[in-house]
Order: structure tokens, then sequence, then C-alpha cells
């Protein structure tokens, strides 16, 4: 396959007054065409700062640092200018925000708001535009299509506006489409009937998708690679089957055991990650996670680890320890014998799963 999309070395910083904000510390990753590629983490590791500098909504200024290059199909995106940028938006690369109620506009019907995106970038009237909108819709599988053009968005329920807002970014067939948790706001139920409907669009118009999501239950089915996120860091990636069979880095191993079984006993105890996620003004010495891993040592605390590989580039990760290592049983061992990690959170063998 080929990159459609190749992140290198993106830094997103932003400067506050209490100081600097590291919300995206260099991050390379790729999307091939057609492909799904699912970035996963906790809140606040940077996934959406990332998905919105790959979409070039983020860019330097007075408070904003940017460094790093983002390709789109041999264009260098970040050296175009934001008129030359706007062309793509829509056309090649579209975008589903968290809320749909915030991202679409109050005081404009639906069918306005399709027709709008269709005349920017392919210059049809607007009446042609409109019956598009009507197809868009029932593409979506939204009920009513021809009564939902003259509605406006508070006339519609959470996961019909959230169709409406997948219908505007596949109003001109992109190439890429950047989902950033489309399901955040929406129920259970719903969630996975979006969830469905947006592996459908990707199979059926065969473009590649960036998936962000915190849950990993949602891209196990629905991705072919996974890249994990931590601290503004891609800590592990790999094709989606080798990181739940394999998992080198103890946070995406954390991530899998935090996930309630479908199966088994009523009453299962939780697994939960002790600790919160790091400052990003003054982030830990050493490995980021180290602080709460169960398995850190001395040296997890003052050296950074690279980026390895776990048998192939396809899957690397970073970590002295990696899960399943002999280092990593007797990293295991040790902290379970001295009933503490390196950083001073408790261990015991019952709470130390893996």
């Amino acid at each position: 396959m080929t990159a459609l999309l190749t992140a290198e070395d993106v830094v997103v910083r932003f400067h506050t007054k209490k100081g600097v904000v590291r919300a995206v510390d260099g991050v390379s990753l790729r999307v091939e065409a057609g492909e799904v590629l699912a970035v996963v983490g906790e809140s606040g590791s940077g996934k959406t700062v990332l998905t919105r500098r790959l979409m070039g909504l983020v860019s330097g200024g007075r408070s904003t640092e940017v460094e790093g290059t983002v390709t789109f199909d041999g264009t260098n995106l970040t050296a175009l200018s934001a008129k030359e940028l706007s062309a793509y938006w829509g056309a090649e690369i579209a975008l589903i925000l968290q809320d749909p109620m915030t991202s679409l506009n109050p005081v404009k019907r639906i069918g306005a708001q399709l027709a709008e995106t269709i005349v920017q970038h392919e210059r049809v009237p607007k009446r042609e535009a409109l019956g598009r909108a009507v197809e868009l819709l029932h593409s979506v599988g939204l009920s009513e299509p021809e009564r939902r053009v003259r509605q406006y968005p508070h006339e519609l329920s959470g996961g019909m506006r959230q169709r409406v807002t997948i219908a505007i970014a596949l109003s001109c067939n992109p190439r890429l489409l950047l989902a950033d948790e489309p399901t955040t706001a929406l129920d259970v139920t719903v969630q996975a009937q979006i969830l469905d409907l947006l592996a459908d669009l990707q199979s059926r118009l065969r473009m590649a998708m960036l998936l962000v999501t915190h849950d990993l239950r949602v891209v196990r089915s629905r991705s072919d690679r996974i890249a994990v996120m931590y601290a503004g860091r891609i800590v592990e990636s790999a094709p989606t089957p080798v990181l739940f069979a394999e998992p080198r880095m103890p946070y995406t191993a954390a991530l899998m055991n935090a996930v309630p079984p479908l199966a088994g006993p009523n009453h299962t105890r939780l697994h939960v990650i002790p600790g919160r996620p790091p400052d990003l003004i003054d982030p830990p010495a050493g490995c980021t996670f180290s602080p709460r891993c169960p398995f850190a040592q001395d040296r997890c605390l003052t050296e950074e680890p690279p980026l390895r590989e776990a048998g192939s580039a396809e899957h690397t990760y970073r970590c002295w320890f990696p899960v399943g290592s002999p280092a990593w049983a007797e990293a295991r061992a040790r902290n379970i014998e001295r009933g503490v990690s390196a950083a001073g959170i408790p261990v015991t063998d019952e709470k130390v799963l893996l």
C-alpha cells in the first residue's frame, strides 16, 4: 500500500501563563490509502490536538509553536498558505468532530449546511446541491431525508446530528476521513450504530480513515492498525491483531485490562490505572508512564526509552521492560517482592495481573 498521509516529528506547544504545554511531542505516523488507523489514549493524551494539526487547523502564532511536516499524497501541507490548504478541506480531507451540536450551525437548516460544502468545492447550482443533500442524508441512514433538510440542528436527536456531520464530511468524497471521538456524546446503542455506519462507508467508498478514541473495544474490529498515545507521544504502534495478542508497552496492557469483560461473573473487579496522566507543562523525567507503572525500575525514572521494534518495523514501542520479555518478568517479580514500584506505587501479586 501507498502512504496517503504521513506525519513526521509533529510538535505542537501552547505557551500559557503557567508554562509551555507540550500537547504533541514529536509524533510520526502514516495512514495508508484505504486503511483505518486508530489513535487510542486517555483524555489529555494529545489525540485531538494531533488530529487538528494533521488537518491544518492548528498553526504557529504568538502563543502556539508547531514543528514537523504533514504530507498528503506527496504534497507538504505544512508549507501551504491558509487559502491553499482550504482547498483540501472537504474535497480531499474531511473531519468529524466530537460534539455534533457545536459543529453544526444552529441557525442554518440542515440542507443549507450540506449544500454549502458541495457548492464551494464542486461549483454546482444550489438546487442540484440540495438534491445531493437529500441523497447524502439517505446514504447515512437518516430517516425522511426530504424532511430533515428543512429542519434545524436542535430539531434532531444526537444520533441524527452526528449522521448529518458524517454526511457533510462525505459530501465531496474525501480520500481521508479524520473522525475525532465521533461517538462521545451518544448513548451506547447509538454509538454502535454510528461506528458501524462509518465502517460500512469507509469500506464501500474505499477511503482512508483515522479514528480517534479512548476505547480499545471500539477499534478492535474496526481498524487495521492502532497507535497508542500517552503524554503527547505515540508509545506503541502495531497492526490491530498483533497489538491485542502481544502488547509490549505496559500502558497498552493497562488500557486493555481496564476494559470490563463482556462475559464472566456478574461481579468483576475493574482494574484501574493508578495515578493521573502527567502534567504536560512539567512532564516527569525518563519514561512519562513510569509514575503510574507497576513494573517501573530506577532506570525508568531517569532515562527516556527510545522507540524500539518488536520483531518488525510494523510493531514499535517505548519501554525498557517490555511486557512478556525476560527483563519484564524480573521487574515484575522484583516489584511484587518489595511491594512497590520504583515510583512508589503499591504493588501486589493480585494487582499486577500481567
